[in-house]
Parts: structure tokens; C-alpha cells; sequence
């Protein structure tokens, strides 16, 4: 399974999973159709699975299009967001397998962001590969998402689930949220020196127009604070040491940063 990053509206990311041998591939919260359509016509691809994380209209503004394109295809998306995803086919359920390219995706139900939210997990075939988590608007680089439709709690259990995956899990995210996210966490984490390090690398993938979607999750345990709950620096700043509380705080100060 082969992944491609497609960029879209002002900066969302679209991934397109394809397989060369079956010349099949799937698309992740498709946006726009026009480059979706596009990056399929330069590789050859025919598509056959649209994987929807949620209901918002930039993550599944091109269903209808990319259906009216390719009759055949099937949609997916979580049980919770029945009514909500054009086109929707297979109502997902948390522990669920997909299958794609030869790879068997788990998923998991992530209520916070939205009520309905889910994201899909390929572990690695090896213990030398990475495992791919396309986890939409709940986990960013630096960062996590708003809390629309979820609680706190919700989002801290959701956000438990992915930090419980292997280290080497890229974190295929849907927004370029990272340099702002990071700005962020230097205010409640300054003496992190392994954030001072990416803030830096990130900022200079920026000024030179490169993207800085996937991150390894690695990298989001040392330096995103939404992960951070139980740092004791971090505590100390919030001022508390109970989890939920520590992360509500914090995300309450990113919306108003």
C-alpha cells in the first residue's frame, strides 16, 4: 500500500492508499474531487473506497463527485454518522477491520472533535515498517482538535487509544496546523528541548513551502501538549494533576490563542 499526500482548499490534506498491482486505490476524506481526480488520472488508478472520518464538509466535500466518477465505490464511515456522510455505504463500529491492498486497517471510534469521529490503523507487516493512522481532525501534528460535538473526557480517552500505538505510527493528520500548533506549545512547555528542536525544523519546512504531514508519533508523545496530560512540567503550569482537567485547560488556551 502506497500513500499519497494531495493537498486541498487552504489546508487540508487528502491521502490517497493505492495499490499498483491491482491499479486500485482508496481515498481518505476527500475534500475537493478535482486533484483527487487528477492524481488518479497521472497514476493510473482506479478508484474504489472512499474512507470518511467524519461528517465535515471539508473532510467529505467530494463524495457525491467522486461517486458520480467511479458508480462502483464504496464509502465508509462511522456508525454514529449515519445520515451525515453523502454517499455512505459500511457504518464502521469501533474494533472494525477494513481491508485494502493487502493490509488489514483497524478502527477505532474517537468521539471528542464530533460525537461520531473514527480513525483508521494499518499496523506495520514488519517490525521494521511503520504503521499508518489516518486519524482526520482528532490527533495534528503539535496539536488535537477542537472539541465540536465531544467532551473533554471523550477526547482524552479518544486520544489515550492513539497514544497507546507503536512509536513508529505516522500520523497522517488532515490539516498543515503544525507551525501555529507548535507556537502554542511553547507557551505552556518552554523547557522542552525536544519541542525547542521541532519548532525549528518545522518552521524552516514552512518557509520553504514543505509539508510537515506525517508526523511519527515518536515525536507527539516528546513535544504535542495534547498528549502531554501527565507531564509534570505541564501540570505544574495548568496549575493541576488531574488529566481531564489538565487537557481542557490547555485546549481552552488554544482556542483562545
Amino acid at each position: 500500500m502506497k500513500i499519497q499526500r494531495i493537498s486541498a482548499l487552504s489546508d487540508n490534506y487528502i491521502f490517497l492508499l493505492y495499490d499498483q498491482d491491482s491499479q486500485t486505490a482508496a481515498v481518505v476524506d476527500p475534500a475537493e474531487a478535482k486533484p483527487v481526480l487528477q492524481c488518479l488520472d497521472e497514476l493510473g488508478l482506479q478508484l474504489v473506497a472512499i474512507f470518511n472520518t467524519h461528517h465535515h464538509y471539508d473532510h467529505i466535500g467530494a463524495n457525491n463527485q467522486l461517486l458520480e466518477h467511479f458508480p462502483r465505490l464504496c464509502i465508509y464511515g462511522g456508525s454514529e454518522d449515519r445520515g451525515r456522510i453523502p454517499g455512505q455505504q459500511v457504518f464502521l463500529k469501533d474494533s472494525d477491520r477494513i481491508e485494502f491492498a493487502k493490509r488489514v486497517g483497524q478502527v477505532f471510534f474517537l468521539p471528542g472533535h464530533t460525537r461520531a469521529h473514527i480513525a483508521y490503523y494499518f499496523p506495520p507487516n514488519s517490525p521494521q515498517d511503520t504503521g499508518e493512522l489516518f486519524c482526520g481532525d482528532t490527533l495534528f501534528a503539535g496539536g488535537c482538535g477542537r472539541l465540536f460535538e465531544g467532551t473533554p473526557t471523550q477526547m482524552v480517552n479518544s486520544l489515550t487509544k492513539l497514544r497507546n500505538l507503536p512509536d513508529n505510527t505516522r500520523i497522517w493528520c488532515a490539516h498543515e496546523y503544525t507551525l501555529k500548533n507548535l507556537e502554542f506549545a511553547l507557551t505552556i512547555d518552554q523547557d522542552n528541548l525536544a519541542l525547542k528542536n521541532r519548532y525549528n525544523q518545522v518552521k524552516e519546512l514552512r518557509h520553504q513551502k514543505q509539508a510537515t504531514v506525517p508526523s511519527l508519533l515518536k515525536e507527539e508523545k516528546l513535544t504535542n501538549p495534547f498528549l502531554r496530560w501527565d507531564n509534570v512540567a505541564i501540570q505544574s503550569t495548568i496549575g493541576n494533576t488531574d488529566p481531564v482537567r489538565v487537557f481542557a485547560k490547555i485546549r481552552g488556551m488554544k482556542d483562545r490563542f
